[in-house]
């Protein structure tokens, strides 16, 4: 049985681990909703051997981020005494789990690489990039790495990937905090590397990928240099970068993250 969070303190008597094991039991309650639901915080409750208002706790966490919704009725399910509150997955808590075609895609990719090479995944991974940002105005043509590196965040949270900019010290990142192909990529790096092949391209700077969701990281991030190559150090494509006056972020001692819109 999983510990109630609610009322066993962690082992160690820190936050991180209260957190994980929030975390754990939370992620038992989405299990027992999958499979089971919909059901009363008192059935999730005597199934996990922990409180009902430690299960409700999760419930109002769950229903707060639009994963979880109650209802009076339990489709022809009735007890007796008032009626109770059933739980169930709404959908976009069920958007969020893994899916079948997670592992259909991972064996389209295989096929891919078994019939065409690595060329063959390299070129698919490609295109697949190149869509997402097929609407991004380069560095080259907008005179701005920064707006660049906005639209680029534009585009893929538009893609489902979460993403926002924040400046560090005279540079920024971009952090994507969800990957929807996380699953494959994570035995497909070639899908990783052509994110960053392209961001390069689009923005006449060499970027450096410095962490990814697919390695188990919390985030995808992607370190940009607000300033533009040195001579014989061009990215791939060749394109030179205008730097505009807007572009020359003033260091900081903290991340910030930075409006998009505001770069427009």
């Amino acid at each position: 049985m999983l510990p109630d969070s609610t009322s066993t303190a962690p082992a160690d008597g820190g936050v991180n681990a209260g957190i994980h094991h929030d975390g754990q039991t939370r992620a038992s309650v989405v299990s027992l909703l999958v499979e089971d639901g919909p059901l009363t915080a008192t059935e999730i409750a005597d199934r996990l051997g922990i409180s009902a208002a430690g299960v409700r706790r999760h419930l109002d966490v769950l229903a707060e981020a639009g994963d979880v919704e109650a209802s009076s009725s339990g489709f022809g399910r009735r007890g007796r005494g008032r009626p109770a509150k059933w739980f169930q997955l709404t959908a976009t808590g069920r958007g969020k789990l893994r899916h079948a075609y997670d592992d259909l895609a991972g064996a389209a990719m295989r096929r891919l690489r078994t019939v065409g090479g690595e060329a063959a995944v390299e070129a698919f991974a490609r295109d697949r990039v190149e869509e997402i940002v097929a609407d991004v105005v380069p560095a080259e043509e907008s005179g701005s790495i920064a707006t660049t590196v906005n639209e680029i965040a534009d585009a893929l949270t538009s893609a489902g990937f979460a993403a926002n900019t924040r400046e560090v010290g005279t540079g920024m990142q971009i952090c994507q905090h969800h990957c929807p192909v996380a699953h494959v990529a994570a035995e497909f790096p070639e899908l990783c590397e052509a994110e960053t092949a392209i961001f390069t391209e689009l923005l006449g700077t060499h970027v450096q990928r410095l962490a990814t969701i697919a390695n188990g990281d919390c985030a995808c991030t992607t370190h940009v240099p607000l300033h533009p190559p040195p001579d014989g150090a061009r990215a791939p494509s060749g394109s030179t970068t205008t730097m505009t006056v807007s572009d020359a972020q003033p260091a900081s001692a903290h991340p910030k993250k930075t409006s998009r819109k505001a770069s427009r």
